[in-house]
């Protein structure tokens, strides 16, 4: 039986233990270590990513100080999402290809919220990573969204 998403084990080395999330819009599934078996456009809702403990150390310092992302080593198997093909297994009707445009609009204005420093309380670690990593990969997979350079409008 479907149960959708699941936590999965460190995307960087497997470890069971995970302490630390991101999500990312599905088109960065195109970024991540054997992302190009997995059909993105197919994706319905985020893409988790989960690291350990040691690893999200080493993922800090390389986003936070290094200003590169982590993307490609983080293996594809060890993502979370949601297949449009499972929902369709589990009620048994064809569903629509999901339109990915409003989850990545809504992705890219909460990562320039965060990096302009517009949020109520100071952004934790894992915020601005999330926010770096998103923007970068939109921004690399020329994302329309990415490409019009939408700036967040206030009151989100």
């Amino acid at each position: 039986m479907y149960t959708g998403k699941t936590e999965k084990p460190c995307c960087l080395c497997d470890a069971p233990k995970v302490d630390h999330r991101i999500d990312l819009p599905p088109r960065a599934i195109q970024q991540l270590k054997h992302g190009d078996a997995i059909a993105w456009q197919d994706v319905v809702g985020e893409v988790s990513i989960y690291f350990c403990e040691h690893d999200w150390e080493t993922v800090c310092d390389l986003v936070l100080e290094t200003g590169m992302t982590p993307l490609p080593r983080c293996n594809v198997a060890r993502a979370s999402f949601d297949l449009r093909e499972d929902f369709e297994a589990f009620t048994g009707r064809t569903r629509e290809e999901p339109n990915q445009d409003p989850i990545e609009e809504r992705f890219w204005r909460e990562s320039k919220r965060v990096l302009g420093g517009n949020t109520e309380y100071p952004p934790s670690d894992r915020d601005l990573v999330q926010a770096h990593v998103v923007s970068w990969a939109l921004s690399d997979l020329e994302a329309s969204v990415a490409e019009s350079g939408a700036e967040p409008t206030s009151g989100e």
